[in-house]
């Protein structure tokens, strides 16, 4: 079965790719609007992609309606934002973060999650994730008028204490649980996991 991406439709693409390209990590973004409100929203089309600086990058595109996102509207104006990550027991209220709240309702406070502040920029980060990124912006890229790339440098970490050894900078994988995106309402844990020894490469004959 083959496809020219020219013979579908905008949303067939995005069928297409999103039903294929998974498990996909998600950013839960926390932002901050011009009265103070904390908006977080969560983004699946996400990665980081550098380490030299630290950098990560998640798509923002327009509401059904044409009007952009609290979460782009609010990068714009202060250039700043968090990048939250997901565990299970959170991963209900993340998906509840997806639904239409104006930009007066704050999702955290409409949900009754917790904040605490970042280190080194003005918008708080989600207290219990267990791991956040304070961001600066990077670039913007605009795509098609209609959606924009936004990467982010990350100047400041936060784990959650029992997640990390801190001698071996290594995560306690037992212990660190986090939630994929598949697609539409669909989720996934990422418990069930595999191990091969070290890739040999080539051998010597």
């Amino acid at each position: 079965m083959e496809y020219s991406p020219t013979d579908l439709s905008q949303r067939e693409r995005y069928k297409v790719l999103t039903s294929f390209v998974l498990p996909r990590p998600i950013a839960w973004v926390t932002s901050l609007g011009t009265e103070g409100v904390v908006n977080a929203a969560p983004f699946s089309f996400f990665n980081v992609f550098c380490e030299d600086p630290p950098l990560c990058m998640f798509a923002v595109n327009r509401r059904p309606d044409g009007r952009e996102k609290d979460t782009l509207v609010n990068i714009q104006r202060l250039g700043e934002f968090v990048v939250n990550l997901t565990d299970e027991p959170l991963a209900r209220a993340m998906h509840e973060t997806s639904g239409d709240f104006p930009p007066e309702i704050g999702e955290p406070d409409y949900l009754g999650l917790k904040l605490a502040p970042s280190s080194r920029i003005a918008v708080p980060r989600l207290a219990d994730a267990p791991f956040a990124m304070e961001c600066k912006t990077w670039k913007l890229i605009d795509v098609n008028g209609d959606r924009q790339l936004i990467m982010g440098e990350g100047i400041h970490f936060h784990i959650r204490d029992e997640l990390w050894d801190r001698d071996a900078m290594r995560v306690h994988t037992e212990r660190y649980h986090p939630i994929g995106r598949m697609f539409a309402d669909r989720y996934c844990r990422t418990d069930d996991r595999v191990v091969f020894p070290a890739a040999e490469g080539a051998k010597n004959k």
